[in-house]
């Protein structure tokens, strides 16, 4: 527990710190969790997955590697978020997980439509929780992903691609009756105390049509070797963005702590 809580602050101070550069680099409110959570690497090279994954803090097994579809699913089902992870007051949406082998993709004019799994990916997973709309409060919806990529490298692609997705389409269309507005993102540095070999952190605005106002969006996405997980919030009026982002950290830090347990982490 000790370690987790360590983690969760060194992930929080690097989140913060994403958030501020965030915050004076581009004009707006922040954002909500408007768009699908997965993105489409530029490339989908098929190698070998990768024997040595790195994780900082921790040697991983490298036997324990995911090699085929069938280690990435069952990997990526004993780590991905549930409401559990994200707090008491969240209970599982339906559908709670993603139908197999679905890809959200970002087309030409900034919509999120459906795609096919990359050849890049061995298996990918969305679950979906929310807090019930209560005591004058929007519902808020979160959700979490993790991708089970073939190579490290792979993995570090899809990073890339998240960064240059806010480039390209700042103003993003998710679904029907939603939209993302102002997205930025950015890689905040990490030191030897860092927990993952990468992160991101994303902020816009989400608008939807059964609010009257925008609300906040952010999406931390996290990478340890060949294994990328997200945690993303909509926000809802009601709730300060404050709150919500501590418990997007702590998700995402049970999910480092989930990857390095099932690949065999040791000190």
């Amino acid at each position: 527990m000790r370690d987790t809580y360590g983690r969760a602050l060194r992930t929080g101070a690097a989140v913060a710190a994403g958030m501020a550069l965030l915050a004076a680099c581009s004009p707006g409110d922040g954002g909500g969790d408007g768009r699908p959570p997965r993105r489409t690497p530029s490339t989908s090279a098929s190698g070998t997955p990768s024997p040595t994954p790195s994780g900082p803090g921790a040697t991983l097994d490298p036997k324990k590697a995911p090699r085929t579809a069938a280690d990435a699913k069952r990997l990526a089902l004993a780590v991905v978020a549930g409401p559990d992870a994200w707090g008491p007051e969240y209970v599982k949406r339906s559908p709670f997980l993603s139908a197999p082998g679905s890809w959200p993709v970002l087309d030409a004019n900034c919509t999120w439509d459906a795609g096919s799994l990359p050849g890049s990916v061995l298996y990918s997973v969305t679950s979906y929780s929310e807090i019930p709309a209560a005591g004058g409060k929007g519902v808020l919806r979160v959700a979490a992903t993790v991708t089970i990529h073939r190579t490290e490298s792979d993995a570090d692609w899809e990073m890339a691609e998240t960064l240059e997705e806010a480039l390209r389409c700042p103003d993003q269309r998710p679904r029907e009756g939603e939209r993302i507005s102002g997205l930025t993102s950015v890689s905040p540095l990490y030191d030897d105390q860092s927990t993952t070999d990468d992160l991101i952190v994303e902020r816009g605005s989400y608008l939807n049509d059964a609010f009257k106002k925008p609300q906040f969006y952010n999406w931390f996405q996290t990478r340890i070797g060949q294994v990328s997980f997200a945690t993303v919030i909509k926000g809802a009026p009601g709730y300060t963005e404050a709150k919500i982002t501590d418990a997007q950290v702590r998700a995402n830090v049970i999910m480092q702590d989930r990857v390095k347990k099932q690949w065999g982490a040791h000190s």
